[in-house]
């Protein structure tokens, strides 16, 4: 049993900052590939949390996403630019906080860039629609919670602990500063 000991507090948390941050931020978003994205604004007493799909995360770690023009969530954003987002990759692992801000604009060259037969079935018009806009949102800090050895072994570990009555975390934490 030594490939599956518990390990101490000490040893889950590891704060990332930089390139590690970015990494640990694409990584975690290509095994969700949506979110719910929370703005801070409360236009007309709006619902201001709501899940949306991931177009790209890029080398700097933006995250962005396509949506009406016409939509609350960009009313909102016109009111406050602040958004958080939150992922869920699986059952054991791969949570993810992300906390910065958006940018909306109408780039032409970048819908056509994030674009994807699904969102037709927003866009009904297709890429060509006029109401289509882009998000960039640009990550500040964040936080994450996953595991050190893939969701086999966290499996094997929650297992072993649910039968044994040991704990056998293999959790991993920490801040990510972009």
């Amino acid at each position: 049993m030594n490939s599956i000991d518990q390990q101490s507090p000490e040893n889950h948390k590891k704060d990332l900052q930089g390139k590690e941050a970015v990494e640990k931020i694409r990584s975690l978003i290509d095994k969700a590939g949506s979110c719910f994205f929370v703005t801070q604004a409360n236009f007309n007493a709006s619902h201001r949390s709501r899940p949306m799909a991931v177009q790209k995360t890029d080398e700097a770690g933006h995250v962005w996403f396509l949506s009406a023009k016409d939509s609350v969530k960009n009313m909102e954003l016109a009111q406050d630019k602040t958004v958080t987002l939150y992922f869920q990759g699986s059952s054991y692992s791969d949570f993810l906080e992300l906390n910065g801000h958006a940018i909306v604009s109408a780039d032409r060259a970048k819908i056509e860039e994030l674009w994807d037969p699904t969102v037709k079935a927003w866009f009904t018009e297709g890429i060509d629609d006029p109401r289509i806009s882009v998000i960039e949102f640009i990550p500040d800090t964040g936080y994450y919670w996953d595991n050190k050895h893939g969701n086999a072994v966290a499996g094997i570990k929650v297992l072993i602990s649910a039968i044994s009555g040991k704990t056998m975390d293999d959790s991993i934490e920490g801040n990510l500063i972009v």
